[in-house]
């Protein structure tokens, strides 16, 4: 594997930070390496060696990644910070070495300049700004609280303010004040609260500074529309690119478009590309150009073999087998037989109950209804969270969405009254497909709602022009149903043992179980990645996306926003990824 120049200069300020933070914490190495080099290193003065060591250590582990990232801000912080270094060392101590040192260094950079070229948050420079005046000020003010505790006052006099905040300023950086303390406990505490204060401000300036642009969403609802009107039935999560926190690139033609979001760096697009299979390639190449210009890492979701297939080709790309889509071919979906019996069992006992089925498109629902079926489906909901991303829409009810369809079990009281006690909302899969997005029942209804729910759906699919269906999501179905068979291996057993573990606290094994009732088709999905390094930061991403790790934002909070919780939601404690 050939390695970018950035990606050197990343490992290199990455390996340098862990021995600065080494010889921090270990004396010695200390002695041995700080003392000897001190001379030789720009900005590394005998006389601070040893407190630069570990904030030198910390804001060169931070630097490194956004280098390795090519960040030109993290780029222009170097160049700068060596260029001062060498005028410095050169014309203040007189240290040519130190200063010839650093301006090669500055000139390796400088030479190398355009392999800097990805782009920072835009507010990354103001927010950083403010975040170090106010926590800067914060870790004065409670520095100069922690200075006073048992302080030594020589000849009988009290420390002046002056000497207080000086053993602040210092003891921010890690060097040692003015002030002495009675006990080395004392001025040990002293000495590490005032360091980790400024450790704290410094990278999370740092952070601030070279932290992933978050553009804000940007979709184009009518082109993608038209896209969907002509190409839609190609793949069952094109419909999900039309969520409202996904931003769409589309190719230079027009013909093809990407649907993504942006999750903690990771560019995440869901599903094959939207339009003409002949238009992918360009625009899978604005896509990656997106991400190679803000350093974001590209990542696509529960695409199909076709689309995962254009992935590797066009932007050399790497393909992992993820799972597994249901879809059940409305014509040839039947009740009868014995592979059917405790699917058409569950639903004559809970038709017997009382319970009946309405199935609609969404523009003949009364607006009073919608809401209604909103607040349920919220009621209902199984966790604080709305949950889904790849596949979910993320809204119920909206005008836009007038070919969605609506399924409700309503079950009949003592004095007549229907009441809803489950639904289910699909999206087109273009002219002849329906795709399951939210799955909701009231806990306390009759277990079997949800497969009569199905069953409903899959009746009244070819009054409505539907011939297939599209259900849940099976995540390593594949691998489940090779482990049960006679003659699996040790290594497919073992595999298939630790998913069932999983299954108890991700909804893995139940997911293909329920979805096997219905006798579905089975079609592969993959996950589209850079390379094998870049997989646990993806899985962390898609952890967030689909709302199984929440994260605080402030923001999103003040906004109030409301999303619909998709395939994600519980099916007799079934739910999707």
């Amino acid at each position: 594997m050939k390695l970018r120049p950035a990606t050197v200069a990343g490992h290199t300020c990455l390996l340098i930070g862990l021995v600065d933070i080494a010889t921090s914490v270990s004396p010695h190495v200390r002695a041995s390496r700080i003392e000897r080099i001190a001379p030789y290193v720009p900005g590394l003065a005998d006389e601070i060696a040893h407190a630069a060591a570990l904030v030198a250590g910390v804001l060169l582990v931070l630097l490194a990644r956004g280098l390795r990232r090519r960040k030109r801000r993290a780029w222009g912080a170097a160049v700068a910070l060596l260029a001062v270094s060498a005028l410095v060392q050169g014309i203040h101590h007189h240290a040519f070495v130190a200063a010839s040192v650093a301006a090669l260094l500055c000139a390796a950079l400088v030479a190398l300049r355009e392999e800097f070229h990805a782009l920072s948050d835009p507010r990354g420079r103001t927010r950083a700004l403010g975040n170090l005046l106010l926590l800067g000020a914060i870790s004065i003010g409670l520095g100069l609280l922690i200075v006073g505790v048992r302080a030594d006052h020589e000849a009988g006099q009290g420390i002046s303010f002056v000497d207080r905040f000086r053993q602040v300023a210092y003891g921010l950086v890690g060097m040692g004040g003015p002030l002495t303390y009675d006990s080395d406990r004392t001025g040990d505490f002293v000495h590490v609260s005032l360091l980790a204060l400024g450790l704290l401000t410094a990278s999370t300036t740092v952070y601030l500074a070279l932290r992933p642009v978050r553009l804000a969403p940007a979709g184009g609802d009518a082109r993608l529309r038209a896209l969907l009107d002509g190409q839609g039935r190609r793949d069952s999560l094109g419909y999900f690119a039309l969520r409202r926190d996904k931003t769409v690139l589309f190719s230079a033609t027009g013909k093809a478009a990407v649907a993504y979001r942006v999750v903690s760096g990771v560019a995440l697009a869901a599903g094959d590309p939207i339009g003409d299979p002949e238009a992918w390639p360009g625009a899978i190449k604005e896509f990656l150009d997106q991400c190679a210009r803000y350093a974001w890492t590209p990542a696509v979701m529960g695409c199909g073999e076709r689309g995962a297939q254009v992935w590797v080709r066009e932007g050399g790309l790497r393909a992992l087998e993820l799972g597994d889509e249901a879809v059940v071919d409305c014509a040839a979906f039947s009740l009868a037989g014995r592979g059917m019996r405790n699917v058409r069992q569950m639903v004559n006992r809970i038709e017997r109950g009382g319970y009946s089925c309405q199935v609609r498109r969404m523009r003949d629902l009364s607006d009073a209804e919608k809401k209604q079926l909103r607040q349920d489906a919220a009621a209902w909901r199984g966790s604080a969270t709305e949950r889904g991303f790849s596949m979910a829409l993320g809204r119920f009810g909206d005008p836009a969405d007038g070919d969605c369809v609506v399924v409700t079990a309503h079950q009949r009281d003592a004095d007549g009254t229907a009441r809803v006690r489950a639904l289910l909302h699909f999206v087109p899969w273009g002219e002849d497909g329906l795709s399951l997005d939210l799955m909701r029942r009231d806990r306390t209804a009759e277990p079997g709602l949800n497969e009569l729910l199905i069953v409903a759906a899959l009746r009244a699919a070819p009054g409505l022009g539907v011939s297939r269906v599209s259900l849940n999501f099976a995540v390593f179905r594949a691998a489940l149903a090779r482990g049960e068979r006679l003659g699996a291996g040790p290594v497919l057993r073992g595999w298939c043992a630790l998913l069932v573990f999983l299954s108890r606290w991700f909804q893995i094994e139940s997911l293909y179980r329920f979805n096997a009732k219905f006798h579905p088709r089975w079609q592969p999905r993959f996950v589209v990645y850079p390379a094998a390094r870049d997989l646990p930061r993806i899985s962390w991403a898609c952890l967030q996306a689909e709302a199984f790790v929440e994260l605080p934002h402030p923001t999103e909070r003040l906004r109030g926003r409301t999303r619909i919780r998709g395939r994600a939601t519980a099916v007799e404690g079934v739910g999707s990824w």
